[in-house]
């Protein structure tokens, strides 16, 4: 009997995705099972859930299962500031499954590009983003955000710190109705609150959207320079055919506290839920002391159990 034939659905989807991570130059990386607990509780804003499996190392520390790998390269790793690392891994982490809810040990797959993150390097990891995607199904939609454009609107307009985090909560909701009352508690004009609401019905691809993006350039120059950033990569994922299963999509949110630039999401068809996540990260590469910025994306294989067993 031949191997492949021995493999689960989930275990060909991890070994074709190797192979693709390690045809583009990303290093395999390698981790113990486990942390200090204190990495993850002071960085729980930046799990998917602050649920931990904890218990005491002979020394007396308190010790986690981990839950994330992320934290673990950027603790563990050295030099970034130095060379540009390019890193895989297939690691299992320990927390609630999004189906049950309960603890569960979930294989994870993903990439992190940690050094210097320029529009190519953004470009690159959005790309082997929708190459994972269609490893899984050609169904698929990567949804893509740029969250310096929200940020840079906010700032233009004096919101307030309480009426950045309103926002952001109706911006992730596609809630229009709570923008709109968020921008009359800030006393904003029609105007003002016109671009608010754009922000959050912008939806569809590149073509469809240039309109939406043209105009948002004219709130700020810091807006405009990023909304010129996000349509360069746009055009370079489009330059090698990845631009018709991309979605700009500004309700795709991360943790402020850590995320910036680029944030994004891959669903397939199957799958209510993201399969894929990722973003830039400098805000907690800037937290563990880390002089460099960083970019990733991690794929949720427990999310694959569902559509692997259709």
């Amino acid at each position: 009997m031949e191997l492949e034939n021995l493999l689960t659905s989930e275990e060909k989807i991890m070994l074709s995705l190797r192979e693709l991570y390690l045809e583009y130059g990303y290093e395999m990386y390698k981790m113990s099972k486990f942390e200090e607990y204190a990495l993850y509780a002071q960085n729980k804003d930046f799990l998917i859930s602050d649920n931990l499996i904890t218990f005491t190392d002979t020394d007396g520390r308190l010790m986690a299962l981990k839950p994330d790998v992320t934290l673990s390269i950027i603790k563990n790793g050295k030099e970034f500031e130095k060379r540009t690392q390019k890193l895989f891994y297939n690691e299992n982490v320990y927390r609630a499954s999004k189906g049950t809810r309960s603890f569960k040990e979930i294989m994870q797959v993903g990439l992190e590009l940690l050094g210097e993150v320029d529009e190519n390097a953004v470009a690159e990891v959005l790309l082997l983003a929708a190459k994972s995607l269609e490893k899984i199904s050609e169904s698929f939609v990567l949804e893509i955000s740029h969250l310096d454009i929200p940020l840079g609107v906010l700032k233009a307009f004096g919101v307030s710190e309480e009426g950045k985090k309103e926002f952001f909560t109706h911006l992730g909701e596609k809630n229009a109705q709570g923008v709109s009352a968020v921008a009359l508690k800030e006393g904003l004009s029609e105007e003002q609150t016109a671009i608010l609401e754009t922000l959050v019905r912008v939806y569809g691809s590149p073509e469809k959207v240039s309109g939406a993006l043209q105009g948002l350039k004219t709130v700020s120059a810091e807006v405009a320079s990023a909304v010129l950033e996000l349509e360069n990569i746009l055009s370079s994922l489009e330059k090698v055919g990845a631009g018709e299963k991309l979605c700009v999509d500004f309700s795709v949110v991360n943790n402020g506290k850590y995320y910036n630039g680029v944030a994004f999401k891959g669903f397939v068809e199957g799958v209510s839920t993201s399969i894929l996540s990722g973003g830039q990260y400098d805000g907690l590469m800037k937290k563990m002391k880390k002089g460099a910025r960083a970019i990733g994306f991690a794929v949720y294989l427990d999310g694959l159990e569902r559509f692997c067993g259709r």
